[in-house]
């Protein structure tokens, strides 16, 4: 396959950032408890749903979780909760979702190895992370290593084909084979990558946030920046709501969250569900979409759009422009494609 940068378009103060969960994760944590919450080291098992009619009034959410003490093999200890508002921020396979009937959605399986690899192969990764695009890495996603401090993080997604991600993983490694040489795996992990928002995010006093709500773009399967932005919306709409915690908020309050996400990012998500439609459909069309990011304006709006997480304006003879280049390079796609097919009978 093609290859191309990007590294020309990005302004002297940005950056793609690339974080760790389990750094990040912990410092929010500690944030949030320095900031006055409560946290609690625990596993959420149900909760207890006012019956309906009744959730905008002060009766509570019984929420039902085990606690753990933090000992290793502890079983943990079975406790409740009484809360006025609920937030799902418990991920893809959310049991918050569950309890509210909120639907299911389409997923993609995503795959990755941690490798630590010898410190003079990870001076090639300092500025750089790489993505494989092509049927031997996923039929409709990619593979990519991406830098993580002192190791990488090699992996790839599938969404047609969760049964050979494994495959699909090996396949990736061999892309990258003499960069990562000598590497040791030190993790492997595999996640549930939502493809597009669950059908309900909102009901009485509860509202779903990040993956749970199925936050995650088509494309570049990013979630943890809307997952973030989403939290924020849905505590500024409470606190809004409330008053300030003067006031009892209800479902109206928690749909304001939803309607400012809405509009803000709706738009973005639609352009790349588009995107990932047209171009990651097979290799022809995955070269047409190479073939166009190696235009210096494609990648500008691209990582102008990716960066600030907005479909970014552009200028109308340049689009007019890109809108002529993309018909040709799908017209070469189909062709060529037309001939693979040829040699293959």
């Amino acid at each position: 396959m093609s290859r191309w940068t990007l590294e020309r378009t990005l302004k002297p103060h940005e950056y793609i950032g690339m974080v760790r969960r389990e750094v990040l994760d912990a410092f929010l944590r500690e944030r949030a408890s320095e900031n006055g919450a409560k946290v609690i080291n625990g596993l959420f098992l149900k909760m207890d749903i006012p019956t309906r009619g009744n959730e905008n009034v002060k009766t509570p959410y019984v929420l039902h979780y085990t606690e753990y003490d933090g000992k290793k093999g502890g079983t943990g200890e079975k406790k409740t909760l009484e809360v006025d508002a609920v937030i799902g921020a418990d991920g893809a396979n959310s049991r918050v979702a569950k309890s509210i009937d909120a639907g299911d959605y389409e997923y993609a399986i995503a795959f990755q190895e941690r490798i630590k690899i010898p410190n003079d192969k990870m001076v090639y990764y300092e500025d750089l992370a790489e993505m494989y695009v092509g049927d031997d890495v996923s039929p409709d996603f990619y593979g990519w290593v991406f830098p993580k401090c002192d190791h990488v993080a090699v992996g790839t997604g599938t969404v047609t084909h969760k049964g050979d991600i494994k495959k699909f993983q090996a396949a990736t490694r061999n892309r990258a084979r003499d960069k990562i040489l000598g590497g040791k795996i030190i993790r492997v992990e595999a996640h549930p990558i939502p493809e597009h928002p669950r059908p309900r995010r909102v009901l009485g006093r509860v509202a779903l946030v990040g993956d749970a709500a199925g936050y995650v773009t088509k494309c570049s399967g990013e979630g943890i920046y809307f997952a973030a932005k989403s939290g924020r919306m849905c505590a500024e709409a409470i606190v809004e709501g409330s008053e300030n915690g003067k006031k009892m908020v209800d479902e109206s309050d928690l749909r304001k969250y939803l309607e400012k996400w809405d509009k803000t990012y709706w738009p973005t998500y639609k352009v790349l569900d588009v995107l990932q439609k047209v171009f990651y459909r097979s290799n022809p069309a995955r070269e047409a979409f190479v073939e166009m990011c190696a235009d210096e304006y494609v990648q500008k709006m691209t990582f102008d759009s990716y960066l600030y997480k907005k479909v970014a304006p552009g200028n109308p003879l340049e689009d007019l422009k890109l809108a002529v280049n993309t018909i040709g390079s799908l017209v070469r796609a189909s062709a060529l494609r037309r001939e693979m097919e040829k040699l293959s009978v």
